[in-house]
């Protein structure tokens, strides 16, 4: 079967589900690869007639701002014992560099933080259970935590589909490139972070 055709017959309700789904589990604390999902359900939208790309906006923007959420109430229940736990099950994830890079930057920017951390990769990961853990006030985690998920999943959605419609008869030849790019730029932001979490890492001690 063709690629298109096969594309065709996904139920636009799974897409939704999906999309919500794993995104909210990713920014509930799990780290699952919640850009590659949306980017290629918004690819998807903009060849699919029947997957609505506001809806998917909608609850892409849903998924992220409930799962930040959970995280938060999760992450001020837990406090540090669950990073330590966290770092026992995901060490590559919520590694002490990872945390201390992540901490750093919301000792620095804030509420910011929890904004922009929505589009790096590892971040996403952290914000919600760790501003739960550094007890930034629940307005202000709140606040940044709308206007990020909007702003990160709504344009993402956006971007990603109206390239689709520009490109349409280029993508269908090549229905994944967006995927391709998009699985590039995630592993570039997660190379970053993670050489600045290895900097950020304490010194053994001296024998």
């Amino acid at each position: 079967m063709h690629v298109q055709e096969w594309l065709d017959t996904v139920p636009a309700a799974a897409v939704y589900a999906v999309v919500g789904l794993v995104i909210g589990l990713e920014s509930l604390g799990i780290p699952l690869p919640g850009e590659i999902i949306l980017v290629s359900a918004a690819l998807l939208s903009s060849q699919h007639g029947g997957v609505d790309p506001l809806v998917l906006g909608a609850c892409a923007s849903a998924g992220a701002v409930i799962g930040d959420s959970i995280g938060y109430a999760i992450g001020r229940k837990g406090g540090r014992p669950l990073l330590a736990w966290l770092g026992g099950k995901f060490p590559r994830h919520f590694s002490e560099g990872h945390i201390a890079t992540a901490e750093r930057s919301f000792q620095k920017w804030g509420m910011w933080a929890v904004f922009f951390g929505r589009f790096v990769a590892l971040l996403r990961i952290f914000a919600g259970p760790l501003a739960g853990v550094l007890r930034m006030p629940y307005w202000k985690f709140l606040i940044a935590n709308v206007l990020g998920g909007i702003v990160w999943a709504g344009g993402t959605t956006a971007v990603i589909y109206y390239v689709g419609v520009v490109a349409e008869s280029w993508l269908k030849r090549f229905s994944w490139l967006g995927l391709v790019v998009a699985v590039g730029i995630g592993v570039a932001s997660m190379l970053v972070l993670k050489r600045k979490a290895k900097k950020a890492q304490p010194l053994p001690a001296a024998e």
